[in-house]
């Protein structure tokens, strides 16, 4: 019995171990009455490395609308992505405002932002002065990214705009349309646009 039992083994061990397509693991099974602990070996597949996106923005989110798809979008990226999403305090915007009053509030957040913004991060600005991208182009920029980061941060603004200090630090700017949009809205824009690339990047089908 003993002999039969070793030489299952050898046969198992040899089947594993010619097949070329297995990459090295560990794993348990149990068999004849006790656990047996193996080396799997695995040559061809890589580990993926997962990409971490953060999204740094301006004040919170009140309609449950948006959260509803903000939160639909998450769920969807989480196959993809570690995803963070950021919030700092929104300024108060008076009802009479002069360029002075909109800088000091623009550099307010954008000295909130700073601190949550890594140095080994993408950084991403959405500006209206930024450059249009089409889904394809905005999926191959963070395929692009993936290879020579582990993570990107998209900065969005608040009601008047990214402070200067956020736009000298970004890697680049991008723009999704040349209208103007409730900065809460493009949160949603933005989300849905990162799991369209994933879609697009991975060959997989998405409706247009």
């Amino acid at each position: 019995m003993r002999k039969n039992i070793k030489r299952r083994e050898s046969i198992f061990f040899f089947y594993i171990f010619a097949n070329e397509s297995w990459k090295i693991r560990k794993a348990n099974f149990t068999g004849y009455g006790r656990p047996l602990k193996i080396t799997i070996k695995y040559k061809n597949n890589k580990e993926s490395k997962v990409l971490t996106i953060n999204i740094l923005c301006v004040g919170k989110i009140k309609e449950n609308y948006l959260r509803e798809a903000i939160n639909e979008y998450s769920k969807r990226l989480s196959k993809y992505c570690n995803l963070n999403i950021i919030e700092v305090q929104d300024e108060k915007v008076p009802d009479k405002i002069s360029e002075t009053i909109v800088k000091n509030i623009k550099d307010k957040e954008a000295h909130k932002m700073l601190s949550y913004i890594k140095r080994d991060t993408y950084c991403i600005s959405l500006d209206l002065k930024g450059k249009e991208l089409s889904s394809e182009e905005f999926s191959k920029k963070i395929q692009e990214i993936s290879n020579i980061s582990s993570s990107v941060t998209f900065v969005i603004g608040g009601t008047l705009g990214i402070g200067e200090e956020i736009i000298n630090i970004s890697k680049e700017e991008i723009c999704f349309s040349k209208m103007t949009f409730p900065h809460q809205l493009i949160r949603v824009f933005l989300l849905e646009q990162i799991f369209r690339a994933f879609k697009i990047s991975n060959n997989e089908t998405y409706h247009r």
